[in-house]
């Protein structure tokens, strides 16, 4: 059975699917826990990214585990972001941070987050993270213009997703920077965009 650094789907014995499927979060015992029937329910334990347990119930969602402390909900990302975050931002001097908990809306077929979350998740880290340690970029709107995402390893359900990125060159109207992202720790995507330097963001917009 694959922890956070595993990159095979959960697939439980006398289940029909992912166990990223018939779960939910304990906030009392801050696990999470499978939904299984009674007859399998027998054994120990079973490691995800926090300890596992195995529960007769229906299926329910997930809901948030708790946040590492200083990251607050980032209120920034338009409607795209207010469905699949919530994202949260940690700014204590020149540390910046963003994190994420992954939740089974942000799976995959394979019960791992989806490439395209993890795509977006730094197409929000970079430019929020060039805001925050350049004061002439900070209040500039940054479109993509381009952006590479490598995936070095699975991030799976329950993770805590987190990113830190660097501004490497600005000119007179474009930005090189790039981050990196780990899930529970371990490096799981890597990422470098060109942005343009846009007009000065509306003061309702500005996170």
């Amino acid at each position: 059975m694959g922890g956070c650094g595993g990159g095979k789907p959960l697939i439980l014995p006398g289940t029909n699917g992912p166990a990223s499927q018939r779960f939910k979060w304990d906030s009392n015992g801050g696990r999470i826990v499978f939904l299984l029937s009674p007859a399998i329910t027998a054994g120990p334990p079973m490691p995800l990214c926090s300890p596992v347990a195995l529960h007769p119930e229906p299926l329910v969602s997930l809901s948030h585990p708790a946040i590492p402390p200083g990251f607050q909900a980032l209120p920034a990302g338009g409607e795209f972001i207010g469905i699949n975050g919530p994202l949260y931002l940690l700014h204590q001097g020149a540390d910046v941070r963003l994190g994420l908990r992954v939740e089974p809306r942000h799976l995959n077929p394979m019960g791992v987050l989806h490439g395209g979350m993890t795509a977006s998740f730094c197409d929000m880290l970079i430019p929020l993270s060039v805001h925050r340690k350049s004061p002439e970029l900070g209040q500039r709107f940054l479109p993509t213009i381009s952006l590479q995402v490598d995936y070095l390893a699975p991030a799976p359900l329950g993770c805590w997703l987190e990113g830190t990125a660097e501004l490497l060159r600005a000119t007179r109207t474009l930005v090189f920077a790039q981050g990196l992202v780990t899930a529970d720790g371990v490096p799981c995507a890597r990422a470098s965009g060109v942005f343009k330097i846009g007009p000065e963001m509306p003061a309702a917009l500005r996170a």
